[in-house]
């Protein structure tokens, strides 16, 4: 089962832009600690501060990976063609903020892609994805079982 995170505008920059809103972590040292506490989890990672391939990668594997955790960025609140390509898609998303979008700018606090997202998580810093991810794994069938050894 595969997961992907997408990161919108200006996350390449985490961990050096605005350090007071967004931590000083960058996201791919991050990512590197996700993949290593969920070993068993297919696991990617893509970033492009173009809207065009965020549309083109949600609809690349919007048919067949088992989440998408979305970081839309500053798209969150001007894109209805993201928004559009969210719903197009099969593949439930997300929507994720580092930041408490509500306790910023009166503009942040409508997001065009909620409605179309499963659900939404912010404020909760990086660890906004883990909690994504973590409601993703607990959708996952349990591996009920045993085994019957002949003695």
């Amino acid at each position: 089962m595969k997961y992907l995170i997408i990161n919108g505008p200006n996350l390449n920059l985490l961990g050096v832009r605005e350090k007071s809103v967004y931590g000083n972590r960058s996201f791919e040292n991050y990512f590197e600690e996700l993949k290593t506490t969920y070993p068993d989890v297919e696991l990617e990672y893509f970033q492009s501060n173009t809207e065009g391939a965020l549309i083109d990668k949600l609809h690349e594997v919007g048919f067949s990976y088992k989440g998408i955790i979305l970081n839309a960025g500053a798209y969150t609140h001007t894109s209805v063609a993201l928004s559009d390509a969210i719903a197009a898609i099969t593949t439930p998303v997300i929507e994720v903020h580092i930041s408490n979008i509500y306790a910023r700018e009166a503009f942040r606090h409508k997001s065009l892609i909620a409605a179309r997202c499963q659900g939404s998580i912010c404020g909760f810093g990086l660890e906004s994805y883990r909690l994504a991810l973590q409601y993703f794994l607990s959708l996952r069938p349990k591996r009920v079982g045993f085994e019957i050894k002949n003695t």
